[in-house]
């Protein structure tokens, strides 16, 4: 419960504390929920941003099955289908294999932010978050996702608020 309250804590766009709250209810006192908890109609106003993705065996072949139509802005282009990994990462690809490599192995949330999430994206910060699901309750199959970004400027001073409040208390 504490690694819990600590993660949260971490969350700093509030359209993600929602999802990770809806993301814990779901899950009914497991681990994590099962794609068949998570209800859309629940959350109308978090669906621009939202996306499922399948989970393969290894973390390069996770594929989008459900975009909001916030990721096409985000990427560029239509990301349904495809393989997270077709996503123009350049340097930035090794973040990405951490970050799936961790939420499937170690069946963990994780979160941040990232300056230019792609190729040709550095005017922008992504803020993400991505959520394991498993329809075992042990072997993660399914990602619920969540993006939102914000311009370098606006992220930054979003970036300064947060630590200036962290360090006061």
């Amino acid at each position: 419960m504490l690694s819990e309250l600590a993660f949260r804590a971490q969350l700093v766009i509030r359209e993600q504390r929602e999802l990770f709250d809806y993301w814990r209810a779901c899950a009914k006192g497991s681990a994590m929920p099962s794609r068949a908890n998570i209800n859309p109609a629940a959350i109308p106003a978090l669906l621009p941003g939202i996306s499922i993705l399948e989970a393969g065996r290894q973390p390069e072949q996770v594929i989008y099955r459900l975009a909001g139509t916030r990721l096409r802005d985000i990427f560029g282009r239509e990301v349904t289908g495809k393989s997270v990994f077709d996503l123009e990462f350049g340097e930035k690809r090794s973040y990405w294999l951490a970050v799936y490599r961790k939420v499937i192995e170690e069946r963990v949330p994780m979160q941040g932010a990232i300056k230019g999430p792609v190729a040709d994206r550095d005017h922008v910060v992504l803020f993400w978050m991505r959520l394991p699901l498993s329809d075992d309750s042990n072997i993660v199959n399914k990602i619920l996702c969540h993006d939102v970004t914000l311009p370098v400027s606006i992220a930054y001073e979003l970036d300064s608020v947060t630590t200036s409040r962290k360090n006061a208390s």
